[in-house]
Formats: C-alpha cells, structure tokens, sequence
C-alpha cells in the first residue's frame, strides 16, 4: 500500500527532473527534458504558457516530432499531433514482492541485447542510454536474454518500472510478472513506491498489473507532436 505522496504523479516526468534525476535534466526556460539518447520525454510545468510552448519547440528541429506525456488538452492549435493513444496509470497497493533466483543485473554491456528484444516486443521508449536511469533486471535463457523490466522515471518517494518484455518464444512463463515483483522489491527495499504506465487498450496487462496487487490510479495521453515551422530552431540551441 503507497504511503508516498501520489500528487507528484500528477506531472511525473517533472517531478523526477526536478527531483532524483536532476542530474539528467537539460533545461530551456521552464521546460525540462532528458537527454535524447535517454528517454523521449520532456516535462512541461503544470500550465504551460506560450513561452514555454516556444521552448519545448526550440528543442527540436524543424519537422521533427517532440514527445509529450499527458498534456492533451493543452497542446497549442497550431502544433501538429502526430501520436496520441490514452494510457493508465497504476500504483502499487498491495503487491507482494520478491527477488528472483534467475534474474540478472542488467548494465551498458547488454544494452544492444536490450535494444533488439525492445524492437521485437515493442514495450515503449527504450534508448541507449535509457538503462542508467535505474536497475534493470533480466532473465536468459541459453545464454539468449529473453525477459526484462527495470525503472524509469522516479519521482521524489517513487519510481516507475517500466520496459516490461518477454521474447514471444518464451510467454506464458509468468517471467514478465516474476521480473516486475523482483523490480519493486528493490524499489521498496529503498522506501519507495513503485509505479507504472501502460496503454489504455492494453487490457491484458492491466489485468495482470491489478493481479499483481497494481491498482488504477488515473488515466492519461502518451503524445507526439510537430511544432509549428516558425518555432522551431536547432535542437542543441539555448540548451543548459
């Protein structure tokens, strides 16, 4: 059951920017983002204004697409969407969580491992460098890594597990739900709370995240959008 404060979940991704991962942080005016060989996703503050919608567009270059998390609604007329699918979150109420015997430590060594079962089973946002935002865990078999999960954002008492995948060869062998209870069990050997997203559509998994002991905070937009030509600048320019 969480104890942590739930209204840092609220804008997540500037929560962990402004808190644990600061260190990640490249910074235009009031907008946040990670580095864009670690995670996609920039953090707007609550009510973003015109300003920092010129900002968010300074951090990319013209025609490319700019990921935003959550933020529907406020994405100015004249910005162009180009992904837009409605997603949950989840936060830990009860999950009873363990290490596993199998699991493995997962570092820098095995990301082109990590990188190809990601574009095989296509669980979201995973990045070169997306495996120094926390532990991740993995199971092999024959030598072959096939199952991971590991933590992404992490806001002030919480982190997300995240990058939840299984080979195809492999499901039906509970080894994504083994993986994702060892995961927690480190977050709350830390104090911390675990959490996660997932599609909205993805029923099969929010059946199993809520078996886990997950329950359904609140809904949300994962997004994709395209600035305006005329905001757009380089990507590296005015970034601190």
């Amino acid at each position: 059951m969480s104890t942590s404060d739930e209204r840092v979940l609220d804008n997540p991704a500037r929560a962990a920017l402004t808190g644990p991962h600061a260190h990640f942080a490249e910074r235009r005016g009031r907008v946040l983002r990670y580095p864009v060989d670690v995670s996609p996703w920039l953090a707007l503050p609550d009510e973003p204004d015109a300003d920092d919608w010129a900002d968010v567009a300074a951090f990319s270059s013209a025609g490319d697409e700019i990921a935003l998390f959550g933020c529907r609604e406020q994405v100015p007329d004249d910005w162009e969407i180009t992904f837009d699918i409605d997603g949950v979150q989840m936060v830990d109420d009860g999950l009873v969580t363990a290490p596993d015997p199998e699991a493995i430590l997962l570092g820098l060594a095995d990301v082109p491992e990590m990188l190809d079962l990601v574009a095989r089973t296509r669980p979201g946002p995973f990045l070169p460098r997306t495996v120094e935002l926390g532990t991740y865990l993995g199971i092999r078999r024959n030598g072959v890594l096939v199952a991971m999960a590991g933590e992404r954002l992490h806001p002030p008492g919480w982190t997300e597990i995240s990058a939840v995948c299984t080979d195809p060869a492999a499901r039906g062998e509970g080894l994504a739900s083994r993986l994702v209870l060892a995961v927690a069990h480190g977050i709350r050997e830390r104090g911390e709370t675990p959490f996660l997203h997932t599609g909205a559509g993805n029923t099969s998994a929010i059946r199993l995240y809520e078996s886990l002991g997950f329950r359904l905070r609140r809904t949300t937009e994962f997004l994709a959008a395209r600035a305006p030509e005329h905001l757009t600048q380089t990507q590296s320019a005015g970034v601190s």
